[in-house]
């Protein structure tokens, strides 16, 4: 193979072996997130089998733990891969050094006995006296410098590539080492997994024996949901109306005000305002007319979509958003306005984004919800226990605006979080980040 295509390989190899080692520390970065969530999970499994009165419940939590060790297992697969590609480019660059070695002591051994006869036919003093000319003489003085450095530059040469190849044989061997972990790591995973897939099948057949009581009250839950979403739904039309009207309002009062007569009183101006309204069309309860101030906030959490913080600190997504399959009843359809998060006791619900709190809710005894406007999105924190906020309240992001009701029957303390465009339901899973 010519020399120029060996050179352009070896240049692809190492610029992939580069783009390797980013891909390595960023999946070493996921996987500790992933590890982390996977113990995230285990304390909160341990906390609903504690108060477990409803198998569905720790299957919901166990099925979450199945999917980490699932992520886990794919991630550290991905670090092996890498390796082993790095490990196939290193031995190519051994290999590679090798060869060279070779070639270069071969050479630095012809020359060095070379050198020896030189020296034991006659002395370089000689070899430079016995020239015919002055010009003869310098260019011998010369040529034996030359030699000299020559044979200087191949022993640097040599002792260079001679580190080179120590330097990768070394790091082939932490990168077999590195790999035969993953694999170990893995291993140990799959069988880990293994055992958590043992148990939800056991905790599916526990259920299967109570089905008609279990899918009863799956029924009945969805009937309370569709009942909440509808009240959310009336609530959030009348945020956008009220917000119309006053809009419309502000308007009118401009118009009046510019044709008011001189001696008009502010009482008179206000009530050709409110005829001005009255005599307008209805205002739309569906859709918000913005404001500036309004439309740039709107804009904002727009641009910010796929990158809003999740609205509890820590959890997962028990429910997704939509028309789905139940997880054990597939002949069950479930509806969901929006996304539940299974998440640890105690924990708070924040705010995801700069907004204006238009509505504090008691949709049940145990069950209060905050509304937040964001321009014309609204974003809806349910299944609170207790709310730090009140109507007209400015939050910003991560604000806390209430503590998440743990559910005393099962155990698990779930929020359910809404964003809508006005009236139209958006799936949170495209908002919040890395969901």
């Amino acid at each position: 193979m010519p020399k120029f295509l060996l050179s352009l390989i070896l240049i692809f190899m190492t610029s992939l072996m580069w783009s390797q080692e980013s891909q390595q520390e960023k999946l070493e970065k996921r996987k500790a997130q992933i590890q982390q969530e996977i113990r995230d999970n285990e304390r909160l499994l341990l906390s609903v089998k504690k108060k477990e009165k409803s198998a569905v419940s720790v299957v919901i939590v166990q099925t979450n733990k199945i999917k980490l060790k699932e992520k886990l297992i794919n991630t550290t697969e991905k670090q092996a891969r890498l390796l082993s590609n790095d490990i196939y480019i290193n031995q190519l660059k051994i290999n590679k050094l090798n060869r060279e070695l070779v070639v270069l002591k071969e050479d630095y051994s012809k020359m060095i006995v070379k050198s020896y006869k030189s020296r034991s036919e006659q002395s370089r003093a000689m070899f430079i006296l016995s020239s015919n000319s002055f010009l003869q003489a310098y260019k011998r003085a010369q040529y034996m410098k030359q030699y000299t450095g020559y044979r200087k530059m191949q022993g640097v040469e040599i002792k260079s590539k001679s580190d080179e190849l120590t330097d990768y044989n070394e790091k082939l061997g932490v990168q077999k080492s590195a790999k035969q972990k993953l694999i170990q790591e893995n291993e140990k995973e799959r069988l880990s997994l293994l055992k958590a897939k043992q148990e939800q099948d056991k905790l599916v057949k526990l259920i299967k024996k109570d089905k008609n009581k279990i899918a009863t009250d799956i029924k009945k839950k969805q009937q309370e949901a569709r009942a909440i979403d509808r009240q959310i739904d009336r609530i959030i039309r009348e945020a956008i109306a009220e917000a119309n009207r006053k809009a419309a309002l502000e308007k009118a009062m401009r118009k009046a005000e510019a044709e008011a007569k001189a001696g008009d009183t502010k009482e008179e101006i206000k009530t050709r305002a409110k005829a001005i309204v009255s005599s307008a069309p209805a205002v739309s309860s569906s859709k918000i007319v913005l404001t500036p101030e309004e439309k740039i906030l709107a804009d904002n959490f727009k641009s910010n979509r796929g990158k809003l913080p999740w609205p509890v600190e820590k959890g997962f997504v028990s429910l997704p958003y939509g028309d789905q399959q139940h997880p054990q009843f597939p002949t069950l359809r479930v509806h969901n306005s929006g996304v539940e998060i299974t998440t640890e006791s105690g924990s708070t619900a924040r705010a995801v984004f700069a907004g204006e709190v238009t509505s504090v809710m008691v949709l049940s005894p145990v069950n209060k919800a905050v509304m937040i406007q964001h321009g014309d999105y609204f974003t809806v924190y349910q299944n609170l226990s207790s709310v730090n906020v009140s109507k007209g309240d400015k939050v910003n992001i991560k604000q806390s605006i209430g503590k998440v009701r743990t559910n005393g029957e099962t155990g698990r303390t779930v929020l359910k979080f809404t964003i809508s465009q006005n009236t139209t339901y958006n799936n949170p899973a495209s908002w919040l980040y890395n969901m």
